[in-house]
């Protein structure tokens, strides 16, 4: 089930970076995604640190030219959690809806879903999604966006066919 999009998996752990903790909910996005026919060709673990998030986002995007990042953590509201803060200085454009299908959902499994801070974006040609830092919220945010990943890829891709249905 080959999709052709290059995609990448970027951890954001103050602990994972140092070697004090396995990145699980990083083996978790790698594992949906190859399920799912995404070449995974970047993985990588970077502190809590806003401008080491942003930087890997550029590189991969403009550099390596991945149609998908996915990053997990730092998303909700202690002090060292920074990653939309990041995703805002490299983005060119919010994709509001992919975030608040995730918080609906999680919404049905614990309360705490809404002071989550995830949030979706593009640069250029890739589609960049926040996710949880923990593997169970990985796997279920995930499961809610990846069955319009391929159809939004394709329409960043430049694809020119309707998106409408015929009646």
């Amino acid at each position: 089930m080959e999709k052709g999009f290059k995609a990448g998996v970027l951890t954001i752990s103050d602990k994972g970076s140092q070697g004090k903790r396995e990145d699980s909910s990083g083996d978790s996005a790698v594992r949906m995604l190859e399920l799912e026919g995404y070449k995974v060709s970047r993985r990588k673990i970077v502190p809590d640190d806003r401008r080491r998030i942003a930087d890997a986002i550029v590189e991969w995007v403009d550099r390596d030219c991945l149609s998908l990042i996915v990053t997990t953590g730092g998303t909700g509201l202690s002090p060292s959690d920074v990653t939309p803060q990041a995703m805002e200085e490299v983005i060119d454009f919010q994709v509001p809806g992919i975030a608040e299908a995730m918080r609906a959902a999680s919404l049905q499994k614990t309360v705490h879903a809404m002071i989550s801070r995830a949030m979706a974006g593009v640069r250029g040609r890739c589609l960049i999604i926040n996710l949880p830092g923990s593997p169970a919220g990985v796997k279920e945010n995930l499961a809610v966006v990846l069955p319009a990943l391929e159809h939004a890829l394709m329409k960043l891709g430049g694809d020119p066919t309707e998106c409408a249905r015929p009646s």
